[in-house]
């Protein structure tokens, strides 16, 4: 007997053809045409993704804000209600715990979206941090969340909601209605794309999810697996937890020194970062491209010479700009754009050089 768990869309995975694989305790499925027609009808299109797996984490009570200002990096204090925030959550040490989205649904009630890999660590660790008049509250098992991402996902979802999508601004979320389905309707999403995710009771899933692939059906919407969520987030310079970003490594050198707000009062790992930032950076997350052709992967060496100075976390052969890409951990000193080394590929050595990221963007309309 199998101890992994069932979305609520288990079923209409199996319905679809969606090819099942194991995933952070799950049976998700990593395709069902194909990565790369997924991929090209999130850029073009739209693609449908069942994120169930993730975990939501709500805190409520007089003392929710401090709780969560005292959890992550960001300051939530100036977020309001109705709007959303990407942030780290840091041991004292200044590593990562987890990354989170933090929804701020009123003065007093937050969500925290957590990775599905760490949910039980993430919310151990909160329990941990917890004090004063504050609950503390896992809901995960109860919510599915559907991300629905490309340029006609607006069009998409509009026909199933009232709620006037062309007020929904970039990281600003309402809480209203699909289908006559209570639901969280957040303008996120992990694919660098205009997209949508919706969270809502786990008892409505499948419904919620057909409404969706009818109403996308004359745009050419198609239902998406973990294996272009990769891809996809990678040619977005998203990083991913247990690659990119991890508990050996602090915000500051995977460049998210934007999501640290330091002058906050406190958090967890300040300390630590702010003693980081006066020694200096011996390492940097850094994008590349290949030069010579091949394809990078997570944990191939990088050289410069015969000098051991790095680590690929995250490649592949990117779909969209038909390139190999790929980000990597690179010793201080070769973080510089323009910057070239050698990424050893089944013992051979390839040229490479430090490109910006996001490799992949779209121009955001509000």
């Amino acid at each position: 007997m199998s101890n992994l768990k069932h979305t609520g869309l288990y079923e209409a995975h199996i319905r679809a053809g969606g090819k099942i694989v194991p995933f952070a305790g799950y049976e998700l499925p990593v395709q069902y045409e194909s990565i790369k027609v997924e991929h090209e009808a999130v850029r073009t299109t739209a693609g449908m993704f069942d994120v169930s797996h993730m975990g939501e984490i709500y805190f409520s009570g007089p003392d929710a804000l401090e709780n969560v200002q005292k959890l992550v990096t960001q300051n939530i204090e100036k977020i309001k209600p109705n709007r959303a925030v990407y942030s780290g959550m840091l041991y004292t040490n200044g590593t990562f715990v987890d990354d989170v989205l933090v929804y701020r649904i009123s003065e007093d009630e937050f969500m925290l979206v957590v990775n599905a890999a760490n949910l039980a660590k993430d919310y151990a660790w909160m329990k941990e941090n917890l004090f004063g008049d504050c609950k503390c509250e896992n809901r995960s098992d109860a919510i599915t969340q559907i991300a629905i991402q490309g340029p006609k996902s607006k069009n998409i979802v509009q026909q199933l909601t009232n709620l006037n999508l062309d007020d929904l601004k970039y990281y600003r979320f309402r809480q209203h209605q699909i289908i006559g389905i209570d639901a969280i309707v957040s303008r996120t999403g992990y694919t660098g794309e205009h997209g949508y995710e919706l969270y809502f009771n786990r008892t409505s899933s499948i419904k919620v999810w057909d409404a969706l692939l009818e109403a996308g059906q004359s745009f050419g919407l198609k239902p998406a697996g973990l294996g272009c969520r990769d891809t996809l987030r990678l040619e977005a310079g998203m990083p991913l937890y247990g690659n990119d970003i991890d508990d050996q490594h602090t915000p500051l050198e995977a460049g998210l020194d934007w999501t640290v707000k330091m002058e906050k009062e406190d958090f967890n790992g300040k300390n630590a970062l702010l003693q980081q930032q006066q020694k200096g950076l011996g390492r940097h997350l850094v994008g590349f491209e290949l030069i010579d052709k091949g394809v990078p992967r997570h944990g191939y060496p990088i050289f410069s010479g015969s000098k051991n100075i790095g680590i690929v976390t995250s490649g592949t052969m990117s779909i969209t700009l038909g390139k190999p890409i790929g980000m990597a951990y690179i010793r201080h000193g070769f973080e510089q754009l323009g910057t070239e080394f050698d990424v050893e590929i089944r013992n051979k050595h390839f040229r490479a050089k430090v490109i910006p990221m996001p490799f992949y963007s779209v121009t955001r309309t509000g």
